[in-house]
């Protein structure tokens, strides 16, 4: 009989989500134990999705020199044939120092960790197999038994993966697999314009790939605001991005002739040297034995929560990727947290009702709070400031022509209600944003705040004065 271990807390899955909710749990003094069945700490965020694809994105930015194209005279692209290795290798570098800086973390919040799967036997017992591949630091040779008090689910998600298209060769890969490219295409499929399609596909245009991007349906981005969309879909358009919308993929031939080929609903026939498939995620809760819980799960095996994480199940709460949108590391880890302090009875008195989005194509796009078509559908009167990167000295510094900072406040107090971006940095930029909505500041605060000259930052004082022009309430 497998011995059993108590816990207050059982946490399951090591991304982003399980670390932070260790940590709260440290700081709440909780005996806690997390369990994964990767030896890597970390899950999707570090080890395959958030971390990899935003670093090779910002590798393909410098080795493609397109950062430097809108500088005068300035020209340094690479002059030479880039191999795989050039642009993975500061991925695996980031890769490695943060898995070791989590676990390093773990450690230091003295919480246990067992690498394995994870089954409910009931609704406070976990079994944890143990994995394969567990490291000899971590001993583990047969079934263990954990029950907790209260238990988180933060397995993660995992990319869908439709039948249609052959991933056992080489030419076929989803989000997980694309960064084993044994060379770099010259030619690559898109199928899904997602956030993690977009992305994908501008980084490959960075490296001079010829992108078709395939979408069932007819928009970009449809929970974005509008005007960003726009903004967006043109630049992709001019970095040579091929949109095929409203069609999909009904026969997919791998290995063909000359590479994979792909036949579309549309009558369409495309031949190209690989295909990433970004059809959507799914919630890695198949394998846990979740109905002897009574915990529900929803499509893609999504579960549900109420405002405070907690699943239909009392003392059994979920975070992170698991739960679906937004699916952001970012989210994840505020998520987890707040789910652990409610737990345990620490939820603070308020809820933040607004977290951001960053989305990382070529340009970025960061957003928070309501878009102009939110408000109209809600018949609230606002004001809309605007500023252009090209208006401002380090807009023009870095060559940036096409970015601006759109901000938009409630017309009767000038109450800052959304903040939407795009162009260089535009996930850094957003936070300044994201700190005036949270203590329900309005326009005043942009226009008293002194920023430092040359930054991106004085584009709210700008656009704050766009505004207040536009009111008609101030001179």
């Amino acid at each position: 009989m497998p011995q059993t271990k108590e816990y207050e807390l059982i946490i399951l899955g090591g991304g982003p989500a399980g670390v932070a909710a260790a940590g709260t749990a440290r700081i709440l003094d909780k005996s806690t134990v997390l369990v994964d069945n990767e030896t890597r700490v970390g899950g999707a965020g570090i080890n395959t999705g958030t971390v990899p694809s935003k670093t090779l994105r910002e590798t393909a930015l410098a080795l493609s020199g397109m950062r430097s194209r809108n500088l005068h005279g300035v020209d340094l692209s690479l002059r030479r044939q880039a191999t795989v290795a050039d642009f993975l290798r500061h991925e695996q570098s980031v890769r490695e120092g943060l898995s070791a800086t989590l676990t390093q973390r773990l450690g230091d919040q003295h919480a246990d960790r067992h690498i394995g799967f994870a089954e409910f036997v009931d609704p406070h017992t976990v079994r944890v197999h143990p994995a394969p591949r567990a490291q000899a630091n971590v001993p583990q040779s047969e079934d263990i038994l954990l029950r907790g008090q209260k238990i988180l689910i933060a397995t993660g998600s995992s990319p869908r993966r439709p039948d249609i298209f052959p991933f056992d060769g080489d030419g076929v890969h989803d989000s997980d697999t694309i960064l084993r490219l044994n060379h770099l295409p010259q030619t690559l499929a898109v199928i899904g314009a997602g956030t993690i399609g977009c992305e994908y596909a501008c980084t490959f245009a960075a490296l001079g790939a010829q992108v078709h991007l395939i979408d069932g349906r007819g928009e970009l981005f449809p929970f974005l605001d509008a005007e960003i969309t726009a903004r967006l879909h043109s630049a992709m358009q001019g970095h040579g991005i091929q949109f095929h919308w409203k069609t999909n993929v009904e026969k997919c031939v791998s290995p063909a002739p000359d590479g994979v080929t792909l036949h579309l609903s549309s009558g369409e026939i495309l031949t190209v040297d690989q295909v990433l498939v970004a059809a959507g995620r799914q919630s890695n809760t198949g394998k846990l034995n979740l109905p002897v819980t009574g915990v529900k799960t929803a499509d893609h095996g999504v579960v549900p929560i109420d405002e405070h994480f907690r699943t239909n199940v009392e003392h059994i709460y979920a975070a992170g990727d698991v739960i679906g949108f937004p699916a952001l590391a970012s989210t994840s880890m505020e998520q987890a947290r707040r789910a652990v302090m409610h737990a345990f009875g620490h939820m603070p008195h308020r809820i933040p009702r607004i977290l951001p989005n960053g989305i990382y194509t070529i340009p970025e796009i960061s957003t928070v709070g309501e878009t102009e078509e939110s408000l109209k559908k809600a018949g609230v009167s606002y004001v809309v400031g605007r500023s252009s990167y090209w208006d401002v000295a380090r807009g023009r510094i870095i060559g940036d022509k096409d970015g601006f900072l759109k901000l938009l406040f409630r017309r009767d107090d000038m109450k800052l209600l959304g903040v939407h971006i795009i162009g260089e940095l535009a996930t850094e930029i957003v936070h300044v944003g994201l700190i005036a909505m949270l203590t329900e500041s309005n326009v005043d605060l942009f226009l008293e705040a002194c920023f430092n000259i040359p930054t991106l930052a004085g584009l709210y004082k700008s656009a704050a004065i766009d505004a207040v022009r536009k009111s008609g309430v101030r001179a």
